[in-house]
């Protein structure tokens, strides 16, 4: 049993259970009834995205020190008790089924997912 990291709307891969879409937004010009049957989500779980402000500045990040930044606020962000919950509870998940947490963004090394998978690690999740 494992959390995947993916990228939202790539191809599923065998046993990756339901994807958990942790974007602020939904996919643009995507019918609510087909997130699923195109690769977006399952569920969508906006609360492990980073803040719209935060987005932007991993965005805009083209230094290490930039991006360095915008790991500090996301942590931050994911430092709130609700966020700790919910974090807790998909760490303790993953060792009982397969299911996948995503974004949409192209590369993982830039993207919040990167982060959101040290934070699951950090709660003691297994990771694919």
């Amino acid at each position: 049993m494992a959390i995947r990291i993916v990228r939202l709307g790539s191809t599923r891969v065998k046993g990756e259970g339901p994807r958990i879409g942790t974007v602020r937004r939904p996919p643009r010009g995507v019918p609510k009834s087909e997130f699923a049957s195109r690769n977006f989500y399952d569920v969508w779980f906006p609360n492990l995205a980073p803040s719209e402000k935060t987005v932007k500045l991993a965005q805009a990040a083209e230094t290490p020190a930039q991006w360095n930044d915008f790991v500090r606020k996301y942590r931050s962000e994911m430092s709130t008790p609700e966020n700790v919950h919910s974090l807790e509870l998909l760490a303790e998940l993953s060792h009982h089924m397969d299911f996948s947490v995503g974004c949409y963004c192209e590369n993982e090394s830039h993207c919040h997912r990167s982060v959101l998978r040290e934070l699951l690690k950090e709660k003691g999740a297994e990771l694919a």
